[in-house]
């Protein structure tokens, strides 16, 4: 059985979309070839662990097939096993899972946190481990009145109830990560106060992972458009890591490979 090792925290994780429509980059790895180059440039920068995905869920996106999943992510899976690093594969359906698993995968990383039909017997079968996000509605419809009383609480809420669940189903603590969704059903403000208050999940006891890059809470904040978000990007990765993050999800790895690397230099000097 694989484990979850977040021993070198916090590590990067590289995004590696093989979608015609994802808000940052959609279109650039097209195919298993385009996907493996682009994967192995991260890995020259320093990545730790390559996630691929096969399903836009950008707010608005459309709802893509099993089927049509599977012949995105498997051929790309196979083709990035030669590289080295561990692979996440980015789905919520039980079948890509399994494909998934089957072609090399070695981790699930499912922004629905195994809620689908299916999904939590299917991922305890498998015996990887997962990584489970919190997110408010379903892309097409999350971000057009999110609402919570109190972000933070109820999103650890949640977040709890779902390891618990993973635990009843027989997948160990320690192959669990949580995600609190930044974006996923949620504001700029709600985003900006989970990011404030992330050290909060460090009750949980399972390691956490952030995905911020060049999202429209930075742009907000910033006033730039995606492609010129990778300032912004880097100073929330290096906010989240002094706040506990074990892994960083990201577009631009050479760049926070680099910033992680500052994080721990001066974090080794002041223990």
């Amino acid at each position: 059985m694989l484990k979850l090792d977040t021993s070198n925290r916090p590590q990067v994780m590289g995004i590696v979309n093989v979608t015609p429509d994802s808000f940052s980059d959609g279109g650039l790895a097209d195919s298993p070839d385009e996907a493996f180059r682009l994967a192995q440039v991260m890995v020259a920068d320093g990545v730790d662990i390559l996630d691929v995905g096969g399903e836009s869920t950008r707010p608005g996106a459309a709802e893509v097939t099993a089927q049509a999943e599977i012949e995105r992510v498997v051929p790309v899976i196979r083709r990035l096993g030669e590289l080295g690093r561990p692979i996440s594969v980015d789905t919520s359906k039980p079948e890509v899972m399994t494909a998934a698993v089957n072609a090399g995968a070695t981790m699930i990383n499912d922004v629905r946190a195994l809620t689908e039909p299916g999904a939590l017997e299917t991922a305890a079968q498998l015996a990887v481990p997962v990584c489970l996000m919190h997110m408010q509605g379903q892309p097409d419809t999350m971000q057009q009145a999110p609402t919570y009383r109190d972000v933070v609480s109820e999103v650890r809420e949640f977040l709890a109830a779902r390891i618990e669940a993973c635990c009843k189903a027989g997948i160990p603590k320690d192959m669990i990560c949580i995600d609190p969704g930044f974006g996923f059903g949620k504001t700029t403000r709600h985003n900006l106060q989970l990011l404030s208050r992330l050290e909060s999940f460090q009750s949980l006891a399972v390691p956490v992972l952030v995905g911020l890059s060049r999202k429209s809470m930075i742009g907000e904040v910033t006033g730039k458009p995606v492609a010129a978000r990778m300032a912004g990007s880097l100073s929330a990765a290096v906010l989240a890591a002094c706040k506990g993050a074990s892994i960083i999800r990201v577009h631009d790895v050479a760049e926070t490979v680099d910033a992680i690397k500052i994080f721990k230099a001066v974090n080794r000097e002041s223990l």
